[in-house]
């Protein structure tokens, strides 16, 4: 998977555009700063935002190329992040250590995202946030971007259990218009989900 990743993070353009996720946007603006994690975090949209605001930014990917445009997007919007290469089990990360975690467009085959969702529920911090947003099984069907592969598409009910034992501030499976890049482009089935850590 490295080499996909580097070969589509490859060209200068920014695939899925330098603007934040719509939806991490809503969620993070209104929480207080502290350590955010970005496990697939790519060319570092997501991350730049969050350190734009004030955060302590933690990204990881498996992609040289896209830390080395994260880096560059950071340098040009004045920011620092942290963003190491690797997967986020190979990567120490202490138990309750973190304020949120992104999740955006992060897909695993059930057997890892299983284990990947609760090692991260494991790490967040009381009174942290999990925000994410994923295609859903019916997004399948449409062109605007995402595994064509439904072992790696999810259903909300995947997630709800993922994150047994968190507080649900917002959990759903929607119809959306995406305009991220020229990778997310048009209608598309997303799952969007936010709680907390009690």
């Amino acid at each position: 998977m490295k080499e996909f990743w580097d070969e589509r993070y490859a060209a200068d353009e920014y695939i899925y555009g330098k603007e934040p996720n719509k939806f991490f946007k809503s969620q993070i603006d209104s929480l207080k700063q502290g350590k955010i994690l970005l496990p697939g975090e790519g060319e570092g949209r997501n991350a730049v935002y969050a350190a734009s605001l004030g955060w302590q930014v933690l990204a990881y990917d498996q992609s040289e190329k896209g830390r080395s445009k994260a880096l560059q997007l950071a340098e040009e919007k004045e920011v620092t992040i942290d963003y190491r290469i690797g997967s986020i089990l190979d990567i120490h990360v202490e138990k309750g250590s973190v304020d949120a975690i992104g999740l955006v467009y992060f897909h695993l085959v059930q057997e890892a995202r299983k284990r990947y969702h609760a090692y991260l529920a494991d790490i967040l911090a009381p009174g942290g946030m999990i925000i994410l947003e994923v295609f859903s099984k019916k997004q399948i069907n449409n062109d605007s971007g995402g595994p064509k592969d439904l072992d790696l598409l999810y259903s909300l009910d995947d997630i709800i259990q993922d994150f047994d034992g968190l507080e649900h501030v917002y959990a759903a499976e929607e119809t959306v218009n995406l305009s991220e890049g020229p990778f997310h482009q048009g209608k598309a089935d997303v799952i969007r989900f936010a709680a907390k850590k009690i």
